[in-house]
């Protein structure tokens, strides 16, 4: 099922996904591609969680072990 996260620009939780498999890693990055939560700001919250959800599903190579 899709989920609409951003109502004011149609964003879905799997384009907040798909930006997070691309490459971005927060907030402010997926905002820059998608233009997520830069209108009423509402749908920010969500992003978050769903940004931070996809973090722990992708492997992340940007971390040092």
């Amino acid at each position: 099922a899709v989920m609409y996260v951003c109502l004011c620009h149609a964003i879905t939780d799997t384009q907040i996904r798909q930006a997070v498999s691309q490459g971005d890693t927060s907030l402010k990055e997926v905002r820059q591609r998608l233009g997520v939560g830069d209108q009423c700001g509402k749908c920010s919250r969500m992003a978050m969680q769903i940004i931070q959800q996809q973090l722990e599903l992708e492997p992340n190579y940007y971390e040092v072990a």
